[in-house]
């Protein structure tokens, strides 16, 4: 049974999950490609969905098990309320300025802190305004509150050694773990981290023929919910990490300061992939070291080990050899060195 990716597909696979017939769930975005034509109905589209899962040329989406669906669903409508709650903050703030009152000088994201910031107007109006903005504020508070303990019940029930790992990650806390856990599920459907960093937007697809390069494509090929997770984790990994604060500042020569980030945020997602498949604890100084070529001191990364036996013999590489065991702390520095 092969259908398009829509809404209501949910009961259909469940339906052929209880009957024992294959589901194959086509991909919206690369159909709408293929299927392009001069008349367009259920009888055509059926025809072409059926011709091309015969030639193994069906574009295939991910199946989620039945299980973590509502769970993941719940997640996404997360940033809905985000959104609505940071809207109602902005418009308390703005409210100030057209009666040039004094800034607030707190954050009132905190409950304790929006005492008395309805009262600063003498106008009775603007009081009433900012009481309803609050109040929504305050509401969508205690949502945001039980949905995350709802969450973590949930995705402790369903894995929780993975939800504790991806904890590890510096920069993915509480809320872009359970993120990253049910938009992954399982990394066995990633054969590469190549594969895995593609699929989560992080690298962009290549427009080339004869040779000859014309630019991007495949913005919007991938999920971009692990862009959004990836994406913050890196914000938030160079707050109180030196190491990934002197990465990004190697980067930022090179390519500028948005693109460090990118590419800060394409390092995190390699480290999640090897951590997984090595059912490890996160290791971000190989993440961030792992290059070779761009680290900072280029001794560091050199050592006998994997290299051919000339090379190794060579007295170049001898001495690179020996500054990398110096560096790492294998052996004391000789006067020579």
């Amino acid at each position: 049974m092969a259908v398009e990716c829509l809404f209501p597909w949910y009961w259909l696979a469940d339906l052929c999950a209880q009957e024992g017939i294959a589901f194959v769930l086509g991909h919206a975005l690369y159909m709408k490609a293929i299927h392009g034509g001069k008349a367009n109905n259920d009888k055509i589209d059926s025809h072409k969905i059926a011709v091309l899962l015969r030639g193994g040329m069906l574009p295939q989406a991910y199946v989620s098990p039945a299980p973590r669906r509502a769970t993941r669903d719940l997640l996404r409508r997360r940033p809905h309320l985000m959104r609505k709650r940071a809207a109602l903050l902005a418009h308390v703030q703005n409210t100030q300025s057209p009666y040039t009152l004094p800034a607030i000088g707190q954050k009132m994201a905190y409950k304790a802190k929006r005492d008395g910031v309805a009262e600063r107007c003498a106008d009775p109006a603007v009081p009433k305004s900012i009481e309803s903005d609050l109040a929504l504020i305050t509401y969508d508070d205690q949502l945001l509150h039980d949905g995350e303990l709802s969450r973590v019940q949930a995705a402790q029930n369903h894995d929780a050694h993975t939800l504790y790992r991806l904890q590890t990650v510096p920069g993915i806390g509480k809320i872009l773990s359970l993120v990253l856990l049910y938009d992954m599920h399982d990394m066995a459907r990633f054969p590469t981290v190549q594969a895995f960093v593609s699929y989560g937007r992080l690298v962009q697809g290549a427009k080339e023929s004869a040779g000859t390069r014309w630019g991007t494509s495949g913005k919007k090929s991938g999920n971009a919910h692990l862009t959004w997770a990836f994406s913050e984790a890196a914000a938030l990994f160079l707050r109180n990490h030196p190491a990934g604060q002197h990465s990004v500042a190697r980067l930022e020569k090179n390519h500028g300061h948005g693109k460090a980030l990118t590419r800060l945020a394409h390092q995190l997602a390699r480290a999640v992939y090897d951590m997984l498949k090595r059912q490890t604890a996160c290791d971000m100084e190989q993440g961030l070291h792992g290059e070779g070529s761009s680290v900072e001191e280029p001794a560091a990364s050199l050592d006998m080990e994997g290299i051919s036996l000339d090379r190794a013999c060579a007295t170049s590489w001898m001495t690179a050899s020996l500054n990398a065991k110096v560096h790492i702390g294998l052996i004391s520095p000789s006067p020579r060195l």
